[in-house]
């Protein structure tokens, strides 16, 4: 990534809700995110919220990507499930194809598919896992792009399956020293300093780098930056976040 020349997607975690439940401010967050990661129904959202979320992104100009997820709406898909690799194969090719419908009714569709939680973790190390989703997105359509952490199995198995697989960073989380995401059970995996965030994502668009857990810089070939719009202060730290980088010279723009 040159620095402050590349463009930088920000995408946030949104349609998180189910029935009259909501978890994030989702119409404060769309003014400010260019890519919506929106929940599909297995680990959050329902038909309603899908539809509400899609209208809202397409009004805003905000590219559409399906958040698929294990069937856990109990631990909002953030426990490993075993399971064949046909049945969650077919788990996700069901998650997009229902996202999809809402995107093309309110005039958009699908742009891209991105893990949530568990799954996203999963994917990244474990082959089978990754097999299944990237057999799901082939199937459904090659064309769509594949969002996950940079150098994991999941976007090698997309790239050796011809998709497109788009690398990323995470503004709010913990690294560890070998590029992975410090498990949320772990103490500080999520970072609630703003100030800390905000420094860490000039960084991440300005340098490829990010300090781990152990103080030492880890490279990161990000093309979208995930904010996660459940933190408490979301909004006003994406609002932050978007000066600082206008402020570093980083344009912002989707990756598709």
């Amino acid at each position: 990534m040159s620095p402050g020349k590349s463009p930088l997607d920000l995408n946030a975690d949104l349609g998180e809700g189910f029935g009259v439940w909501r978890l994030t401010d989702d119409e404060a967050l769309l003014d400010l995110v260019t890519s919506a990661n929106v929940a599909c129904g297995f680990h959050a959202g329902d038909p309603a919220t899908m539809r509400r979320t899609c209208e809202q992104a397409v009004r805003r100009g905000v590219r559409i990507g399906a958040q698929v997820s294990y069937r856990d709406l109990a631990g909002f898909g953030r426990r490993r499930i075993d399971m064949p690799p046909d049945d969650l194969r077919d788990d996700i090719t069901y998650q997009i194809g229902a996202l999809d419908a809402f995107a093309r009714a309110a005039g958009s569709r699908v742009s891209y598919v991105k893990p949530h939680g568990a799954l996203y973790n999963v994917a990244a190390v474990d082959e089978e896992p990754a097999a299944a989703v990237v057999e799901a997105v082939r199937r459904y359509d090659p064309a769509l792009p594949v969002l996950g952490l940079p150098d994991s199995v999941l976007l090698r198995r997309a790239a050796e399956a011809g998709l497109t697989a788009v690398g990323e960073a995470f503004a709010d989380r913990a690294y560890t020293a070998s590029g992975t995401l410090v498990a949320r059970r772990e103490p500080d995996a999520v970072l609630h300093d703003p100030d800390v965030v905000i420094r860490r994502t000039v960084r991440i668009a300005t340098e490829g780098t990010v300090l781990s857990t152990d103080g030492e810089p880890v490279r990161v070939r990000a093309r979208s930056l995930c904010v996660h719009g459940d933190t408490p202060g979301a909004v006003g730290l994406l609002r932050r976040l978007r000066e600082a980088l206008h402020d570093a010279a980083v344009p912002l723009a989707p990756f598709c």
